[in-house]
Parts: structure tokens; C-alpha cells; sequence
């Protein structure tokens, strides 16, 4: 009985742990399903992921009752908790990302890229409302506190952007024309020589930028520009030229004609610089102007005429004009023609105009009165009056030239006269100086013959004193070699103690080292009789080395 209950309990328990694990498993699964089957999203890249917290579907759960945000952004506390419902600001980036749908509205937003050569202006849709006459929000994405065109814009790049606050606008480059100012914003690039000069649309707080034309210019590059916030006029630095000038008369060929004088005939037109002159007679005149401006006065030229072009039309040439006239009615029309009144009117013209467009800031390089056309009835009789002069001083010029000419000639006879005077002065100077030259060259060589002699008896007698001396030596030589040689012997005899026994030694060096002595014993009777011993022996003796050569 006991063994049954055992079992029993054993297999209940063995149920239980199943269960248990089928649950697990189940629930497991249900999680995995519903995480990645049903909560998961992918975000793409170049894409984020917009998040609205719209609460739990069924009243039961947790947050059904969270208020829906005011600003239709979602309200959290400190520890991320969502106190009232809406759009999260922040967006989540590429990847796979999990937020149930039953808790959360899920949209993919594509991100904002910016171009080379683009910009973006972004516009705030949420926040607070600007105070009256601004338009323009500080701060970052994410960090606005006003409704409103972000101040900041956004260069080249890839950018985050919540659509649902933020709209994006991307421009390249936008031109605002007035009459001749056109105005830039946008991607504003400023050439070589020329500089930018910057109107803003409102006052900057941050940097202390007032509204209005500014006084510092942008050098040349590339500036991204607000195009609520600021303009940009692009004004060209350096000088720049107007002429003034008559049109001429052409004929049906369209040459130019000429009067009677050889000066050119003006147009019946308004061309040119026409003014009466003070004896009345009309003048008309050519004008060169060379003008410009630096950096440092681009922005008052803009200020007061709005581009360079205004300057030319409603200074410039308006100005020549207006001191040419006034100024030169001052004069005569003789006055006018020759003299040095007329480069006073030259001068006092240029200083005048210098002096006006420096008042409104222009600067002139130079200014230059071309040519003035002076009517034939006051030019002719001048002319004529100027030829009859010309011809007098060109007679007596002639007149001069002629005296010139004889002049020269007779220099030339001079010239002439001096140079034969001169040739044979130097031909007398050359023959002395060679009669001198040779006089001292025999003396020369009279001199040194004498010292070559005197020079040759000192050699004489100094080789006689050298061949005396030098028999004395060897005589001295010779006595001192034999006393030596008789002392030698002398020392040598009193060490053998005799002279019999020095020359016996003597006897003994001499002889050479192989000598072999032979005694032959000679009897009695004479010598001659013991000669044939002495024979046999000596032939003996020379038969032995005989045989000892042979092989």
C-alpha cells in the first residue's frame, strides 16, 4: 500500500515539473513571439524612428489614464517616466529597435541631407511664441524654447530631424533684386576681389550685431547664409574708368573728318562736356575718370547708393559734368586753348573732383581732361598767330644752325691743324726718346761689360786662392797620410818587438791559405845533383791531381 502512494506521489510530482516547464516555455515563447514578432522595427540607415506614447489599449492596464500633452510633446520626469502623452523629441537611430505598437505610434522619417553648395533653415513648430518683432529662435535642434526660424543654419551634412517640431528648408543660393542692388543669402560664395557687405534682417543678442548695414565686410569665400537674418551684397574692390567723351563727325565712308586746321570736327549732338566759356563761345570737352573703392568703404557705398553701378550713374558722371562745367566757364576759350591757364583748368578740375568724391567716400586715382574742342574762329587765328611764330624762330634757328656750321668747320680746321702740330711734335718726342733710350742702353752696356770684368778678376783671384789652398790641403794630406802610415809601422815594429819579426809576419799574411810546403832532404854533393828528387816528386805530385779531375 504504501509502495502504491509512493508512486504515486512520485508521478505527481514529475506532472508538476512538466507543467511547469510547458508553462515557461510557453510563456517564453509568447514574450519571443511578441518582442520579436510583433514589437520589433527596423530602422533602415538614412532613416530615424518617431516615437508618439499613446498609452495602453484596454483600461485595466498600467498608464490608460495619462493625459494627453498640451504641446503635443510627451512629458517625462526625471527618471524617463511618461507623465503625459505625445510625440517623443528624441528619435531613435538605425537598427532594430522594440516598442510595442499597442503602446506607441511608430514612424519611419527619412534624415535631412545637405548637399555641397546647400543649406538648411530649419523652422520650429512647437514651443513658445516670440515676443513682438522677433523672428528669429536661438539654440540647437531639440533645444528651443520658442516657435520660429532657428538663427543657426546647418551646413553639408547628414542631420536627425524630428519633422513633427522641426520643418527644413534647403536652398542653394537666393538673390533678392531691387532696381540695380541685388542682394544674396543662402550659399553665398565671394570671389576674388571682391568682399561682401552684410545687411542683417534683425539684431543678434549673442553676438551684439545690430540691425542694419554692418561696418565689417567678408573677405572672399563661402559663407552659409540665414536668409531671414542676414543679405549679402557682393561689391567689387578695386578702380574702375569713365570717359566722357564728343562723338566726331564721319563721312559716308565713316571716317573721321577734319577741318581746315587738321582738327577734328564734333557731332551736332549732346555728347561730350559742353559749357560756354566766359567770352561766351561754346566748349566742348573729353573727360577720364579713374575711380574706385576699398573694402573699408564699400559698406557706406552701398549704405548710401546701393551698388556700385549707382555710383558710376549718380556721382560719378554727374559729378564730372557738373565741375567741368563750373569750372571751366570760369575761363576763356584762349584761355582755355594754350598757355598755363590751361593746365591750371586741368589741375583745378582733378583737385575739385578729387575732393567731391572723397566727401562721399570714393576714391579717385586720377582724373584727366582728355581733349578740348575749341571753336575754329578763336582756334584759327591762334593757330595761324602760333605758325607765324614757329616759322620766325625756325629762321632764326636756321639762322643759328648756319653760324653752328661754320662754326664747326672752322673747329674741324682747328682740329685739323692740331692734330698735324701734334703728329709731329710726337714724331721729334719719339726720335729724342729713342736717341736717349739708345745712349743709355751702350752706357748700360758699357757699365755692365766694366762689371763683368771687375767680376771675373775677383773670380781669378778667388780660384787662385782656392787652388792654393787647395795644394796646401793636399800636401798637408799627403804628410799627414805617411806620418800616419810610418807611425802605423813604427807601432806595429815595436809589437813584434823587431823589424826581422814584423817582416817575417808580413812574409806569413802574404802567403796564401792553401800553399803546401814540400822539404826535400838534399844529401851530400851539390844541388844541382838532387834536382832529379826533386822532379819525380814535383811530377808525382802533378800526376795525382790529374787523375783526381778524371771521371
Amino acid at each position: 500500500m504504501s509502495n502504491t502512494s509512493t508512486s504515486s506521489s512520485m508521478i505527481n510530482g514529475r506532472s508538476a515539473i512538466v507543467v511547469t516547464l510547458i508553462a515557461i516555455i510557453l510563456v517564453l515563447g509568447a514574450w519571443t513571439f511578441l518582442e520579436w514578432g510583433v514589437n520589433r522595427i527596423y530602422v533602415p540607415e538614412g532613416y530615424s524612428l518617431r516615437l508618439r506614447y499613446k498609452g495602453p489599449p484596454l483600461p485595466l492596464l498600467p498608464g490608460y489614464n495619462t493625459p494627453e500633452s498640451k504641446t503635443g510633446f510627451a512629458k517625462l520626469d526625471e527618471n524617463g517616466n511618461i507623465l503625459e502623452k505625445g510625440v517623443l523629441q528624441e528619435m531613435l537611430g538605425p537598427g532594430r529597435q522594440f516598442k510595442s505598437p499597442f503602446y506607441w505610434e511608430r514612424e519611419l522619417v527619412q534624415d535631412i541631407v545637405i548637399e555641397p553648395g546647400e543649406i538648411g533653415i530649419a523652422t520650429s513648430k512647437i514651443g513658445k511664441s516670440l515676443p513682438q518683432g522677433e523672428f528669429l529662435v536661438d539654440g540647437e535642434l531639440g533645444e528651443t524654447e520658442f516657435k520660429g526660424v532657428l538663427r543657426k543654419v546647418f551646413g553639408p551634412g547628414r542631420y536627425r530631424v524630428n519633422d513633427y517640431a522641426y520643418e527644413f528648408k534647403k536652398i542653394t543660393t537666393s538673390t533678392i533684386t531691387d532696381g540695380l542692388q541685388t542682394k544674396y543669402a543662402g550659399w553665398v560664395e565671394i570671389p576674388t576681389g571682391y568682399v561682401g557687405v552684410v545687411t542683417n534682417l534683425a539684431s543678434n543678442p549673442a553676438t551684439g550685431a545690430q540691425k542694419g548695414i554692418q561696418s565689417a565686410v567678408l573677405p572672399p569665400g563661402i559663407y552659409p547664409v540665414n536668409e531671414k537674418e542676414q543679405q549679402i551684397d557682393i561689391v567689387e574692390i578695386g578702380f574702375h574708368e569713365k570717359t566722357i567723351v564728343a562723338n566726331l563727325q564721319k563721312d559716308s565712308s565713316g571716317m573721321e573728318m577734319y577741318d581746315i586746321s587738321g582738327e577734328p570736327m564734333i557731332a551736332n549732338d549732346d555728347s561730350g562736356i559742353t559749357f560756354p566759356s566766359n567770352d561766351g563761345f561754346p566748349i566742348t570737352m573729353d573727360f577720364t575718370a579713374i575711380w574706385g573703392i576699398t573694402p573699408a568703404q564699400a559698406p557706406n557705398v552701398i549704405r548710401k547708393f546701393g551698388n556700385i553701378q549707382a555710383v558710376e550713374a549718380k556721382v560719378v558722371a554727374p559729378q564730372i559734368e557738373s565741375i567741368c562745367r563750373n569750372i571751366g566757364s570760369k575761363y576763356g576759350a584762349v584761355d582755355l586753348l594754350v598757355g598755363d591757364s590751361r593746365q591750371e583748368f586741368q589741375a583745378t578740375t582733378s583737385d575739385e573732383f578729387e575732393a567731391v568724391l572723397l566727401e562721399k567716400d570714393i576714391t579717385l586715382s586720377y582724373g584727366l581732361v582728355r581733349h578740348i574742342y575749341i571753336p575754329q574762329e578763336v582756334r584759327l587765328p591762334i593757330q595761324q598767330a602760333f605758325v607765324a611764330d614757329e616759322l620766325t624762330l625756325t629762321r632764326v634757328q636756321e639762322q643759328a644752325t648756319a653760324k653752328t656750321e661754320a662754326n664747326l668747320r672752322e673747329a674741324e680746321q682747328k682740329v685739323e691743324l692740331e692734330a698735324a702740330t701734334v703728329q709731329v711734335e710726337t714724331e721729334k718726342m719719339v726720335a729724342k726718346a729713342m736717341a736717349e733710350g739708345e745712349k743709355t742702353a751702350q752706357e748700360t752696356v758699357a757699365e755692365t761689360q766694366r762689371m763683368v770684368a771687375g767680376i771675373d778678376r775677383e773670380i781669378s783671384l778667388l780660384e787662385a786662392k782656392a787652388t792654393v789652398m787647395l795644394g796646401e790641403a793636399s800636401a798637408k794630406t799627403v804628410q799627414l797620410l805617411e806620418e800616419a802610415k810610418a807611425d802605423k809601422f813604427k807601432l806595429a815594429v815595436d809589437a813584434f818587438g823587431s823589424g826581422e819579426s814584423y817582416n817575417m809576419w808580413v812574409f806569413a799574411s802574404g802567403l796564401p791559405e792553401d800553399i803546401e810546403l814540400n822539404l826535400i832532404f838534399a844529401g851530400e854533393g851539390t844541388f844541382w845533383t838532387d834536382l832529379r828528387g826533386f822532379s819525380e816528386t814535383m811530377l808525382g805530385k802533378q800526376a795525382q791531381e790529374t787523375m783526381k779531375k778524371k771521371p
